[in-house]
């Protein structure tokens, strides 16, 4: 059994884990007290709820097998050597639990909060459905295989494309508006920083073990830290570098509600977290 061979290292990890909890977390608690101050989910993006729900969701089944199926662990190790230290720390299945909850309580507030002429894209639900038909198609594979750990795989290549996919339409209306008023740049700072320690955690991991394997054994956890990462740097400098000089709204739809599809998301943008 693998265990660590520095006391400093796996306090330095156990220290990011957990700031990338608190920042992951917190970042979902602006949009959900806006949403109940308001009692109105206009301007929310529907369908980056459901898209991060979905994300959610297939992340905390990959995390949670992972780290309390003793089945998944030894298959991982197969794969990948029998001194290999699981990949997926407390702090990961406690943030999937709450990031889990926080989105069935956003998802909860559109069912009972004003929603204007708002709703779920089919292009949304199109996408939902494939992922879910997909990993239900893995399950009938691996069932008679006893495939645990590349059924749970399938799961967090769910969580990777949902979390690339949730992040796009967000940069593109900041695009095509020059503009990022009413972006909330506080949770993007926040993503941020739970990406850059959640990826200094798996450095510090593989630094004490010598080992890359704790990159591409979880390649879920290091995708969702470098697509956090990027994206939250384009967003960053789309507001503090290339469209900081818009400083109005446009008074012609004081409620910020887009008019194209919910794809490409409203003038009031969600608060992304991963």
């Amino acid at each position: 059994m693998a265990s660590w061979n520095s006391v400093p290292l796996e306090l330095l990890y156990e220290v990011l884990g957990w700031v990338a909890f608190v920042s992951w977390s917190i970042s979902f608690y602006p949009q959900v007290i806006l949403n109940f101050r308001r009692k109105s989910v206009v301007g929310l993006n529907f369908d980056f709820v459901v898209l991060n729900l979905t994300k959610h969701s297939s992340y905390l089944i990959y995390n949670a097998s992972l780290f309390f199926s003793s089945t998944v662990q030894r298959q991982y190790r197969e794969k990948f050597g029998p001194n290999e230290m699981i990949p997926v720390g407390a702090n990961d299945v406690a943030f999937s639990i709450h990031a889990v909850l926080l989105s069935a309580v956003m998802l909860f507030q559109i069912a009972i909060y004003d929603r204007g002429n708002q709703k779920v894209s089919k292009a949304s639900l199109g996408i939902v459905s494939v992922a879910w038909l997909s990993v239900a198609v893995c399950v009938f594979v691996a069932i008679p295989r006893h495939s645990w750990f590349w059924l749970i795989s399938c799961f967090n290549t769910v969580q990777v494309v949902m979390t690339i996919i949730k992040y796009i339409p967000q940069a593109i209306m900041n695009f095509r508006r020059k503009s990022t008023i009413g972006f909330s740049i506080g949770s993007i700072l926040l993503d941020f920083i739970g990406g850059l320690t959640n990826y200094c955690q798996m450095a510090v991991q593989s630094i004490d073990q010598n080992s890359w394997v704790n990159f591409y054994g979880n390649i879920g956890k290091t995708m969702i830290s470098l697509v956090s990462i990027f994206f939250d740097i384009l967003s960053m400098v789309q507001h503090y570098v290339l469209y900081r000089s818009k400083k109005t709204v446009n008074s012609s739809n004081p409620r910020g509600v887009s008019k194209e599809p919910l794809l490409e998301t409203s003038d009031h943008p969600h608060s992304d977290s991963v």
